[in-house]
């Protein structure tokens, strides 16, 4: 960083990932303090320790490696990266562990690794330097274009099998976004959607042929999930326990909170306080309008990052690093809020920033420096396009 030190970062979007991480480390203490020590019986900062770990570690790479490497040398990786990503994916069904009845993780003592956040990562960069040399060779055939499509349904299938649906969803829905904001040429671009189409159609109709239902390869409980409307009307039940305490928390905080660390609902009645129920203690400790300004600073964040990417619109590898960054963030902020709403069924989607878990944290920040990397290179290209026009 020292050494292009004299091209400057997005500083708001640095200032706003620095706040929330120290917002979420804070949450993440609150949280998570009863429930480390009455059911995991730890220190009462275990999580918090961990996390304030991999968000240090997170910085120190952004700033040491990604905003001293320029965007065009990702593509060097990317054989490593992609071959990487789906061993690992496939060596879950080996040697993954099994947390919440999904085997989506890698034990490796200091730290749990999860493949899929890092899949949604490594997809990005991959359609980003994929179809930014597409377009530079001004490749239009059809089958060319849709390999990105084929290695996203690949990583879909896998991270669905674990089973982990609210990832997979994630994966199609960044996939998708990126797809829209390719700058195709309109005939081109409608081929591609209608032999997008085509295909979809004719996968569902050899899926309803085959007689099999997708429900029965899924356990109990995800099928439980399904079933998530009104769910303080069976509390008793897993399928609304979680949301509907969820509920109370939400009203309990009313408009200012019942203070900082006084939640009642993180007493084990959200045994998942410090992960996917997160929000709503913030919102009963910290009240519903700090809640309402939380989500104005996420809109802020993706504003950020959707101005980066239009300043890039010249070099296509970086519009689609900032519009999948975009994608990452908006896609988890919706799937999780709606979730814990009951809009939507819930499928264990971290929240930006306040969630705990290092995968999802490290590979959230790390995009994010690689969005400041891009600011940098879109700050140098207005500079060089400066001093050129005073030469002239």
């Amino acid at each position: 960083m020292k050494k292009r030190g004299f091209i400057k970062i997005d500083v708001p979007l640095f200032i706003m990932m620095i706040l929330y991480s120290i917002l979420g480390l804070i949450m993440i203490l609150s949280a998570s303090s009863v429930s480390a020590v009455l059911r995991y019986h730890v220190s009462s900062y275990y999580f918090f320790v961990r996390q304030l770990i991999v968000v240090v570690a997170s910085f120190l790479i952004g700033m040491l490696f990604i905003l001293n490497m320029k965007t065009k040398k990702y593509e060097f990786f990317m054989p490593f990266f992609t071959v990487g990503i789906i061993a690992a994916l496939i060596g879950l069904f080996f040697k993954g562990i099994i947390s919440n009845h999904a085997q989506s993780w890698y034990d490796l003592g200091f730290f749990n690794l999860q493949p899929a956040e890092f899949a949604k990562t490594i997809l990005i960069l991959f359609m980003a330097i994929f179809y930014d040399r597409s377009m530079k060779k001004k490749i239009t055939n059809v089958y060319y274009n849709l390999i990105p499509i084929a290695f996203a349904i690949v990583l879909f299938i896998l991270v669905a099998m674990q089973p982990d649906l609210g990832g997979a969803i994630i994966i199609a829905g960044i996939a998708f976004l990126i797809f829209i904001t390719i700058p195709f040429d309109k005939q081109n671009q409608l081929r591609l959607l209608k032999f997008i189409g085509v295909v979809l159609i004719v996968a569902a109709f050899a899926f309803l042929c085959s007689g099999t239902s997708l429900l029965s390869h899924l356990n109990e409980r995800q099928i439980g999930r399904l079933n998530f409307k009104n769910p303080c009307s069976r509390y008793a039940e897993d399928t609304g326990y979680q949301v509907c305490n969820g509920f109370i928390a939400i009203h309990n905080g009313g408009l200012f909170g019942v203070g900082l660390g006084n939640s009642t609902q993180k007493y084990l009645y959200l045994p998942e306080a410090h992960t996917d129920f997160i929000f709503p203690i913030l919102v009963e400790e910290l009240g519903a309008i700090a809640g309402i300004f939380v989500l104005i600073g996420y809109v802020y964040i993706l504003y950020r990052i959707l101005k980066i990417g239009r300043n890039a619109r010249g070099n296509v590898r970086n519009m689609i690093l900032c519009y999948g960054t975009f994608s990452y963030i908006l896609l988890h902020l919706i799937v999780n809020l709606m979730g814990v709403l009951a809009l939507i069924p819930l499928t264990g989607v971290p929240i930006p920033f306040l969630t705990y878990g290092g995968s999802y944290t490290m590979n959230l920040i790390l995009m994010l420096f690689v969005v400041q990397e891009v600011a940098i290179e879109n700050n140098k290209t207005k500079r060089d396009r400066e001093m050129a026009k005073l030469a002239n």
